[in-house]
């Protein structure tokens, strides 16, 4: 396993990571948590991605019972959380946001939920347009003060937003957010490769990124339509069948296939090329895995072994079939 800084800092996360969106509290219970994080651990993993709203607050429920049984030692893992949705399937307009209130009380919530004293990683989970992006700033560096978050960033936010983040903390003297978890895959590439830019050499922003995937579509699965038992055939989920059947989804679906030949050219499967192609970009801290299964865990993993396999020679070439499919983003 590789492992590379968080950005500036001096955090080093595993290059691959294991999050618990739409698996824990769905289709992965106690024990097969357990099994599957030992898995991540015994491969080197050491960050483990959640939030407040996965679930509904079950999965962090989920993930800290496994920590609690798995007894592992506190300083060799990184675990997070999010905050803006809140962990109630309906909740109040104090239970969910990003205001001074919601961030520090979700903080204490998600420590409670996941038995740990402190959170390593907090990540303001989408902008709330209602609160300033002051006072959520302001929040964080209370906590990050208080001890209870050790490094505070955010999830797709703008490069707008951030910059705006930075100069207030610089104005007042406070703890700038030090990563951002964006989507990033072969598929979507915008805002890690272009928008968020002029973020690394100036501010050092490190990133987790997710949907490595693209919600399985980089797996091929999705090629002869949606099958049962897929993430987008789970209720709750119609939005991301919709989106695999869109003219965009289909379009994505046949540079799958052009992908699936180029990987068996190198002997490798399209998953394990996707998986790869995300850890070529020196900008990638982390790439957060969403396996649902020990099984399919283990399978990512050994994506591991292709990166060395991805020549610049080979990434050209995936990068001429996407410039010649414009709009896949």
């Amino acid at each position: 396993m590789e492992y590379r800084r968080l950005g500036k800092s001096g955090l080093k996360l595993s290059g691959f990571s294991y999050g618990s969106w739409v698996t824990f509290g769905r289709t992965i219970d106690v024990n097969a948590a357990i099994e599957c994080l030992a898995v991540a651990y015994d491969a080197g993993v050491n960050f483990f991605d959640n939030a407040e709203g996965y679930a509904w607050g079950t999965s962090e429920l989920i993930m800290g019972e496994a920590l609690r049984r798995l007894n592992w030692s506190r300083d060799s893992f990184c675990v997070s959380s999010k905050v803006m949705f809140g962990s109630k399937q309906n909740p109040g307009p104090l239970q969910r946001g990003l205001s001074r209130k919601h961030v520090i009380e979700a903080c204490e919530q998600a420590m409670q939920r996941l038995g740990v004293d402190y959170l390593d990683l907090y990540f303001c989970h989408r902008p709330d347009p209602e609160t300033p992006i002051e006072e959520t700033v302001r929040a964080m560096d209370t906590l990050i003060q208080q001890g209870k978050v050790l490094y505070w960033g955010t999830s797709e936010w703008s490069a707008e937003q951030l910059l705006e983040a930075f100069a207030v903390a610089e104005r007042h003297h406070l703890t700038p957010p030090t990563m951002e978890q964006p989507e990033y895959n072969l598929f979507v590439r915008n805002r890690v490769e272009q928008e968020f830019e002029p973020l690394y050499e100036q501010h050092g922003i490190g990133l987790t990124t997710w949907s490595p995937l693209c919600s399985g579509v980089l797996t091929g699965k999705y090629s002869e339509g949606i099958p049962g038992g897929s993430r987008a055939s789970l209720d709750g989920y119609g939005w991301l069948a919709k989106n695999i059947l869109s003219e965009r989804g289909q379009a994505r679906v046949q540079v799958t296939r052009e992908l699936t030949q180029i990987a068996l050219e190198l002997g490798v499967s399209v998953t394990h090329l996707a998986l790869a192609w995300t850890r070529c970009n020196p900008r990638v801290s982390t790439t957060i895995l969403g396996a649902s299964s020990a099984a399919q865990l283990r399978d990512n993993l050994a994506a591991v072994d292709v990166v060395a396999k991805l020549t610049p020679e080979v990434q050209q070439k995936i990068a001429a079939l996407l410039q010649a499919n414009p709009g896949l983003e």
